[in-house]
């Protein structure tokens, strides 16, 4: 156990540093926000736990996985505010994502014969991968509207939609729909229903409304054309930073479509009446249909 705790401290201390050294940026920038001060609390509290090495591995990586989520949360909504300026925030974009993989890249270098759910918990684990998916999801956002730039980056932006649809359809992954049967009670069906469906908070149908509409930004703006651009570019994840890319690729039509009929079927379902809207969902649907005929 020691041990473990032994290897753990180590690979985090390199990592702890690069994280004090954001935090230093960030509060140079004049930020006070409440996720700088919390995530810089938890380094602090990382620090003196590795000094000691006696507490035990999955305790010091949820507690760097929280704190990545918090500083990294700062600076996103920096990126957002500022509308992604187009000389440097795809770069930072690239920073991010790489920094939001460390916690499971982490658990694979301390050794741990775990998987990083077992480590890490799936809920950390969803947020990891859900702001990895809704970073790059902002990103193309604001890209599409730049015309321009979209002409001339149009294998670049392919590749952010691949990226983020996997990282959203991954997040959706970690834990089981509930299967129905008798036991469940007259007044529990609804949210039977959408457990069922791997529903398990409105983040999961965000993450289906997010894939199912950057599905649709591929289709209408990048074509059905086979997506060999995928292997010519790493300008999301490039093997210098350390970061996996997703190389398989999407077919855009058919994992929107999927997506989108569940959140319609969700929200005009269980979730009647509950604010969510499913026109904008309804109509990049039929644009599913009508430009495959």
């Amino acid at each position: 156990m020691e041990a473990e705790a032994g290897g753990a401290a180590a690979a985090l201390r390199p990592r702890l540093a690069a994280l004090g050294r954001r935090l230093a940026v960030a509060e140079g920038a004049g930020g006070d926000d409440t996720f700088l001060a919390k995530g810089s609390a938890t380094v602090g509290k990382l620090k003196d736990l590795c000094n000691e090495g006696k507490e035990h591995p999955s305790v010091l990586l949820q507690l760097f996985t929280q704190a990545v989520l918090d500083i990294t949360y700062f600076e996103e909504n920096q990126l957002v505010d500022e509308d992604f300026p187009e000389e440097s925030s795809m770069q930072k974009v690239k920073e991010l994502i790489c920094i939001l993989s460390e916690p499971e890249d982490l658990v694979r270098e301390c050794n741990i014969n775990e998987e990083p759910i077992n480590i890490l918990g799936a809920e950390l684990l969803e947020c990891l991968y859900w702001r990895k998916g809704a970073l790059l999801y902002m990103y193309c956002h604001t890209a599409k509207e730049k015309s321009e730039w979209l002409r001339a980056n149009i294998a670049i932006f392919k590749k952010c939609l691949n990226d983020g649809v996997h990282y959203l359809m991954k997040m959706l992954s970690f834990r089981c729909p509930l299967q129905l049967n008798e036991d469940v009670s007259l007044q529990d069906k609804d949210t039977a229903r959408l457990l069922s469906e791997g529903v398990f908070s409105d983040t999961h149908l965000l993450a289906m409304m997010y894939s199912g509409e950057m599905c649709y930004w591929g289709l209408r703006h990048c074509g059905e054309g086979k997506q060999e651009s995928l292997e010519m570019t790493d300008s999301i994840s490039g093997s210098a930073l350390g970061c996996r890319s997703q190389s398989v690729s999407l077919d855009f039509r058919e994992t929107g479509k999927n997506m989108l009929t569940k959140y319609v079927a969700v929200c005009e379902g269980p979730l009647k009446g509950q604010g969510w809207n499913t026109t904008t969902a309804k109509g990049m649907l039929c644009y599913f249909v009508k430009s495959h005929k």
